[in-house]
């Protein structure tokens, strides 16, 4: 049932002969699932020379065209999002009701980009004498080598690929390793909907060797990563010492600032979907929880049972609403963030601990009176913890959910008109959610500000890193 795994270069598909390859496991069960071919160092030559040689032409494409292609794609998309969420499921553990929703709000990314990539305008600028013509054009900047995370294998990665395709641009993509099925029926659906060949293609490989050799080559002019911040930062700067324009979507530390006026059954319901969603490996989930004295300890009853009523097991069983955590690695870390917060004072709730039996599976975690020396409150946990704390005051509160360099998700609940736009333009963040979450919507930018990176995936702002300014003054 798990799909073959396979490279896409040049509008072909490369398996295992004469490749090294890494094997992926489903998370839940530890099972094999199947082998993914490590791209050689001809395969990563070839990628990069056929994504520039179809820049050639692909940039000279009718918008209409480029757009008719993306729509092919989408269609795909949503004929096939059983299976893509089915495979996603085994190699990612996220339910399968939650992959196959990432499927489907990605073919809405598609179609939307296919639209608006019809509408990337340019102006006529009056000039100073009447001879003179003067106009700006927005082109394509060329070759784009792009990196994906594993936590929305799908989603984050056609997001990227969507803006660069209906710009012009072309791409070189490699995708994550644990979580990789997803991207490889991208490239089936890019294949099929009849995407020239060279316009898209994907490499697997050692991250550190992959993304030095794309970033370095001459062919990319564009370079576009969301992951950790400390792998961004050092892609940043080898992208940066070779002049290539960027987009990071790096982490987060989401803060919830929950006033007394809030309608508090409504946010710990809402908040505790959010904050099982993919077992807390999401860059924008809830993480750290500010609670007015006045509804602390409501919210805290309320919050704990609706955790507490989380299904947790293997994403392909019926009603199942968390899955395990990506890979050992992931878990170790949750663990200990949760044994430093006990250590520094804080009250286990809820959970705290491994789940027994196979897989990476870690009960959902509700820590309370955390002090701001507990780990959990300045590092992003990206698993199934919540921190919780109390606050007296507005500025308080403002001081606190601004006090970390993390700048992407924040969210706030109040019913006060005058608060929520109080904390709506004191929160430093590149997103604000008040009352509810609706962060995922192609029309809207997603994006963070200081350590969680530059750049917008969505909206109008989507195409920005994909396109650069020419002047063109005429007598």
């Amino acid at each position: 049932m798990y799909p073959e795994l396979l490279l896409y270069i040049d509008g072909r598909f490369h398996g295992l002969a004469g490749r090294q390859f890494q094997e992926v496991r489903d998370p839940a069960t530890l099972e094999p699932l199947g082998r993914l071919p490590w791209a050689t160092s001809a395969d990563i030559d070839h990628a990069l020379n056929a994504a520039h040689a179809a820049f050639q032409t692909w940039r000279q494409v009718s918008p209409l065209e480029r757009s008719d292609v993306l729509r092919r794609v989408a269609a795909l998309t949503r004929e096939r999002s059983a299976a893509i969420g089915r495979a996603i499921t085994q190699d990612n553990g996220k339910p399968l009701a939650d992959a196959v929703a990432e499927v489907l709000n990605a073919a809405e990314h598609i179609e939307w980009h296919a639209e608006e990539g019809r509408r990337i305008y340019g102006r006529v600028v009056p000039s100073r004498d009447p001879a003179v013509r003067q106009w700006v054009a927005r082109e394509p900047a060329g070759v784009c080598a792009a990196f994906s995370p594993w936590n929305f294998p799908f989603g984050q990665a056609m997001k990227k690929a969507a803006a660069a395709i209906a710009a012009g641009c072309t791409m070189v993509l490699k995708g994550p390793e644990e979580s990789p099925s997803a991207i490889v029926a991208m490239a089936r659906l890019f294949h099929d909907a009849g995407l020239p060949a060279g316009v898209f293609n994907i490499l697997w490989g050692p991250p550190a060797e992959i993304s030095r050799r794309l970033i370095e080559a001459p062919q990319v002019r564009v370079v576009s990563f969301t992951g950790s911040v400390p792998v961004g930062r050092q892609l940043a700067a080898l992208a940066a010492s070779h002049l290539k324009r960027m987009t990071m979507e790096l982490g987060g530390h989401a803060p919830v600032l929950v006033f007394d006026d809030a309608d508090v059954p409504q946010a710990a319901s809402m908040l505790a979907r959010m904050k099982s969603r993919n077992a807390g490996q999401v860059c924008v989930s809830p993480t750290r929880f500010f609670v007015q004295s006045g509804v602390h300890d409501r919210f805290l009853a309320a919050f704990a049972e609706a955790l507490a009523s989380v299904r947790v097991g293997h994403g392909l069983e019926e009603g199942v609403q968390m899955g395990p955590l990506i890979h050992e690695r992931r878990l170790q870390a949750v663990s200990e963030l949760v044994r430093d917060a006990e250590q520094a004072g804080a009250d286990v709730v809820l959970g705290g601990q491994r789940l027994p039996g196979a897989g990476h599976f870690h009960a959902l975690t509700l820590l309370a009176g955390v002090p701001e020396t507990a780990r959990v409150m300045r590092e992003e946990p990206f698993g199934p913890v919540a921190a919780l704390a109390r606050f007296d005051t507005v500025d308080e509160a403002l001081r606190r959910a601004n006090a970390l360099p993390f700048g992407l998700a924040s969210y706030v609940f109040t019913t006060s008109l005058r608060t929520s736009h109080r904390v709506a333009q004191g929160l430093e963040a590149g997103m604000v959610n008040i009352n509810h979450s609706g962060m995922a919507h192609p029309e809207l930018p997603f994006g963070g500000v200081k350590d969680s990176g530059f750049g917008s995936e969505g909206g109008t702002e989507s195409f920005d890193a994909f396109l650069v300014t020419k002047m063109v003054t005429q007598v």
